[in-house]
């Protein structure tokens, strides 16, 4: 069949998904009349809410008598690993670009990886209908990116689109050419993109790059097909990357997709990208293959991650109330199945085997994960997240992950920016109007410096400040960094909290929960105004008395307390604290709930 496989690449919300859905609907994969959700693609409940893709998806379109297997890609940087995998599936790629924003960190990742396969984009500049649009500098912006990126002559000599993938048009003339269709994207696509180098005749073979677990079918395994055909109730093996054998079995389904659907088929060729049933060990990067293969396929090396948390036991008094799955074993059991299909998570056993070390990409990867994980029932308690060092072989000296940070402020704010980012140790690189009164500053950051820094940038910028974060490589040590200045307030006993305790405690600082909460010692309540702990009672009540004035009767009236959401929770917390999460309830504690074995715990670390 006419064949072609491609990824759409970009920096997250510059218009993927959107794009997809036009494509679908512009190729016949809907009804006239069908109801289709707005981004499709994104089927997550997670994915829905946030706005963003997290997880590679496959879909197909049937243009005239051309297939087009297209993956969705996420477009945020923790996710990159998801992106570094599908590549390996693909004979092209298209590349958005916002018309205002421009070539932003995660375009520059995405494209430097498709652009060391070898693959030859297609340029789209998105969004062109935007009132603040600046296409054809975007395209030249674009441009030198390649050049920077060392892009071959080839490359270099890209096609480009102007689109609005909302309003689901593309043209080569921006000035004088038609706003219709997607027509000129899918004869791009067809006149391009290379079709797929098949070998027919060989031995099936197949790297295995997304999995999913069903409930009926067991383990589904999705790639490309590399060489060969391969067949329901097929014998097949599979290998590791060091070539050793994995499992013998049978394919009990081959599935191929057919727009937003996998439809079963009997057989499926080389160069096509199909879902595959019936391995229970196999899982991703390993390779699929006929009894005879011998050699696995190589595969591309993924980032090592460059931040860590620890899981444990959640064992605050509330433990156990609201969630169903609570045993280190249970937790165990989903972190490593989750560290199967993600390949850019580690997961490792701590001594004392109630714990779990999860590293990962940076804080949203592993909020999602954690959020996930709450909504399936399970109770955890997650500590400050950390970066991983690493020792320079040639001298001993101690690297730490770095971050190139893109910030787009308004002009007034970009001072403040700059001072916070070198109190976090960062180097200014370049500083330059980006049009509509905006400032664009690019900075080289030490991950550690960035913990926690969003919400204030936010405040900063009064919600006007976007930031966008890479990982750029590791130099070394940059010193000492200052941490949060402001000491919490502690429950010192357990009950329920008072809106009349909750009043009397206002002076000291802002609240961090609402009257009628449970708490208990240890637990944190609030932020202190002072650089100190406080320990505080939030459930002493007020004094009933038969004497009536005034002032003692003055009304309760409660300033709202602070709303902890998950990412902001692991921010905010010391390395002496915890976020206890439960299916319903976000709590911030003390790692340890006892205040004699705090201050024990406080003069060993200071002692050593």
């Amino acid at each position: 069949m006419n064949l072609r496989n491609v990824a759409i690449i970009a920096h997250v919300d510059h218009g993927k998904t959107t794009l997809v859905d036009q494509l679908l609907k512009q190729a016949g994969s809907f009804r006239e009349n069908q109801q289709v959700a707005e981004r499709a693609m994104d089927s997550n409940d997670l994915e829905r809410e946030r706005g963003i893709t997290i997880l590679a998806k496959c879909t197909s379109v049937l243009w005239n008598d051309l297939r087009i297997n297209i993956v969705d890609t996420p477009g945020h940087a923790d996710f990159g690993g998801e992106v570094e995998r599908i590549l390996s599936m693909v004979d092209g790629v298209v590349l958005l670009c916002d018309a205002a924003e421009g070539p932003l960190p995660q375009t520059k990742f995405v494209l430097g990886k498709a652009l060391k396969l070898g693959l030859r984009p297609i340029v789209i500049v998105n969004k062109v209908d935007r009132s603040d649009a600046r296409p054809h500098e975007v395209h030249d912006e674009v441009f030198d990116l390649f050049a920077s990126l060392d892009a071959s002559n080839d490359q270099l000599d890209f096609p480009t689109l102007f689109a609005s993938g909302r309003n689901g048009w593309a043209t080569t003339d921006l000035e004088n050419g038609p706003r219709e269709t997607l027509t000129p994207l899918f004869e791009l696509i067809r006149d391009h993109v290379p079709a797929p180098k098949v070998q027919e005749d060989a031995p099936f073979t197949m790297l295995a790059t997304t999995l999913e677990a069903n409930p009926y079918l067991g383990r589904i395994l999705t790639g490309r097909i590399q060489t060969g055909t391969v067949k329901v109730n097929m014998a097949i093996k599979s290998l590791s990357r060091d070539g050793k054998l994995i499992e013998n079995g049978r394919i009990s389904k081959v599935l191929a997709f057919r727009g937003l659907e996998r439809v079963p088929v009997d057989e499926a060729t080389a160069g096509d990208i199909v879902a595959l049933a019936g391995l229970t060990q196999t899982t991703v990067a390993d390779t699929i293959c006929a009894p005879e293969v011998t050699d696995p396929i190589a595969s591309q090396p993924i980032d090592p991650p460059t931040l860590a948390m620890t899981f444990s036991v959640n064992d605050s008094p509330l433990a156990g109330r609201e969630g169903d799955k609570v045993t280190s074993r249970m937790i165990r059991d989903r972190l490593f199945r989750e560290a199967e299909g993600n390949v850019a998570l580690r997961i490792t056993d701590t001594e004392g085997g109630d714990a779990f070390e999860v590293a990962g990409r940076g804080e949203l990867q592993l909020g999602i994960l954690i959020e996930t994980m709450r909504r399936e029932g399970y109770e955890l308690a997650i500590s400050r997240p950390r970066v991983l060092f690493k020792t320079d072989p040639l001298n001993g000296q101690r690297l730490e992950p770095i971050e190139e940070v893109v910030v787009d402020v308004d002009e007034e704010f970009s001072g403040t920016v700059v001072q916070k980012m070198a109190e976090r140790k960062a180097d200014l690189v370049e500083m330059r109007p980006s049009g509509g009164g905006k400032t664009r500053i690019v900075f080289y950051a030490p991950s550690r410096g960035l913990i926690g820094y969003q919400g204030e940038f936010l405040t900063d910028t009064r919600g006007t400040g976007i930031m966008n974060r890479l990982f750029h490589g590791y130099a070394p040590f940059k010193g000492a960094i200052a941490a949060r200045r402001t000491g919490v307030l502690i429950a010192n006993s357990d009950g329920t909290a008072v809106a009349y305790a909750l009043w009397n405690l206002e002076d000291r600082g802002p609240m961090l929960i609402d009257p009628g909460v449970p708490v208990y010692q240890g637990m944190i309540i609030g932020e202190h105004t002072r650089g100190n702990d406080l320990e505080v009672n939030v459930i002493k009540g007020k004094q009933l008395t038969n004497i009536r004035t005034t002032s003692k009767d003055e009304a309760v009236r409660l300033t709202p307390p602070i709303q902890m959401t998950l990412e902001r929770a692991l921010s905010y917390i010391s390395d002496d604290e915890l976020v206890e999460v439960t299916p319903k309830s976000i709590r911030l504690r003390k790692r340890y709930l006892d205040p004699n074995e705090r201050k024990r715990h406080s003069r060993a670390a200071e002692a050593s």
